[in-house]
């Protein structure tokens, strides 16, 4: 049983020159999630019993971003077989399977890991198993040279490929399953007489056959193993992940009215029989339940929604806005840590945060809740049943009770009783005349600058 266990070595050292940023390459982002997240979150499905990263000096980041998986330093950096070697500490006494991943590759899915596997446990116990695929455009990737018996003889690099192996449109991937049992011999013989003096994991091919062990190539999707190296390449997995993201949540009973326009996240977590509107983007941590709503061009994260709420047009839910079962969020209201409780409605041009609405309260147009004095956030409590006018400013920390009516217009600074009506305004003054007057009194003043 030992041999079928498996370890994963994740090679993320590189310094991604052609994104031209000072974040690490594999942290950057699609949908939401680090690259190299990606990667470790799709061999998670094959309950890996070690998980090794290995990094290069100075990228502290990228293991905190890791986290727990094991880190091992490759300094300085002599390639990809180099890189298996400085992961070797990490694995001192496996002896299962050893699946060699990179951080770039966001795409990859448990499927093709795991057909992978399938590969190297098959009966002829091949030594090496390569990731290949048949790209539309074969350009200079490294070509994978099969037998007829479809053993992997050997993979070429462009380069070095004469004019029939260039014709070969079946390229290496790059990814790789290993003998654990017999990954050291074969790291051993690793030879960096190159010209870029550095040691190839690809050349363990070559060595296993050399020593008369199988090698195999099993064919993934070419979208499933893009690597990204560039902000171009980076857009288009976002692409890729995009349709993923959104084709699962249709198949699990999710109507996207214009699929294309709208943006989810890797964590959006979306029930059934939700409706949602075109330009709708998810940031993180969302969680929609069952009969929800949202309409167009809405931006929502950190948020919680209920069964049966509405959200939108143009709302945005930012981080703690936790929204009970039929609560009516409207067109530009913003809800910032604050909860909407059951049947509440918010409606029109309305700023909540760091508050809590009753449930069936109404929260007219244009109410603030003046939540910060420039030092610290206040708590505004708002009871249900509650009627709050429209332009009403409720100045944190202030209490409005149960079915309490603040007044139109008003500035509410103390606490307004249950069932009580809360005014504060300025007092309205009349001045009987006073536009005829002025009206008067600005037109003579233009004659004047005329004539002059």
């Amino acid at each position: 049983m030992a041999k079928r266990s498996l370890a994963v070595i994740v090679l993320a050292a590189g310094q991604g020159t052609r994104m031209r940023s000072s974040l690490p390459k594999v942290l950057h982002e699609v949908a939401g999630k680090a690259m190299v997240r990606h990667v470790l979150d799709a061999a998670v499905d094959l309950k890996p019993q070690r998980s090794v990263v290995v990094l290069g000096r100075g990228m502290e980041r990228v293991a905190s971003a890791v986290a727990p998986a094991a880190i091992a330093i490759q300094d300085p950096p002599q390639g990809t077989g180099d890189a298996v070697r400085a992961a070797m500490g990490a694995l001192k006494g496996f002896v299962g399977d050893v699946l060699v991943l990179y951080g770039d590759t966001p795409l990859l899915t448990p499927d093709s890991l795991k057909r992978m596997l399938a590969a190297r446990r098959a009966k002829s116990d091949p030594a090496v198993v390569v990731a290949g695929f048949t790209p539309a455009d074969p350009a200079a990737y490294g070509r994978l040279l099969l037998d007829k018996r479809g053993s992997l003889q050997r993979i070429v690099e462009f380069k070095e490929a004469n004019a029939e192996e260039r014709q070969v449109r079946f390229c290496n991937a790059g990814l790789m399953v290993l003998d654990g049992a017999r990954l050291p011999k074969l790291l051993k013989q690793l030879s960096n007489d190159n010209a870029k003096g550095e040691y190839y994991l690809t050349d363990l091919v070559h060595l296993a056959r050399a020593a008369g062990w199988d090698c195999r190539a099993v064919e993934a999707d070419a979208i499933d193993v893009m690597g990204v190296n560039n902000r171009v390449e980076l857009a288009e997995a976002e692409a890729h992940l995009q349709n993923r993201l959104r084709r699962a949540a249709m198949e699990n009973g999710v109507t996207l009215v214009a699929p294309e326009t709208v943006f989810l996240r890797s964590d959006t977590n979306l029930g059934r029989d939700v409706v949602i509107e075109p330009h709708v983007v998810f940031g993180p941590h969302v969680r929609v339940a069952d009969n929800v709503v949202i309409r167009a061009f809405s931006h929502i994260e950190g948020a919680s929604i209920a069964s049966g709420a509405t959200i939108g047009p143009y709302a945005r839910l930012r981080p703690g806005a936790d929204i009970a079962s039929d609560a009516h969020i409207g067109n530009f209201v913003e809800i910032k840590n604050a909860s909407i409780e059951a049947g509440a409605k918010v409606n029109h041009l309305t700023y909540i945060g760091d508050a809590r609405v009753g449930a069936k309260a109404n929260i007219g147009a244009g109410t603030i809740t003046c939540n910060y004095d420039g030092f610290n956030k206040s708590h505004t409590d708002i009871g249900k049943g509650a009627f709050i006018g429209s332009n009403s400013s409720l100045v944190a920390p202030v209490k409005i009770g149960d079915g309490a009516i603040v007044a139109a217009g008003s500035v509410i600074v103390r606490d307004v009783p249950a069932d009580a009506l809360g005014l504060g305004r300025g007092q309205q003054v009349e001045k009987p005349g006073f536009a005829a007057r002025f009206r008067s009194q600005k037109q003579k003043q233009k004659q004047k600058q005329k004539k002059k």
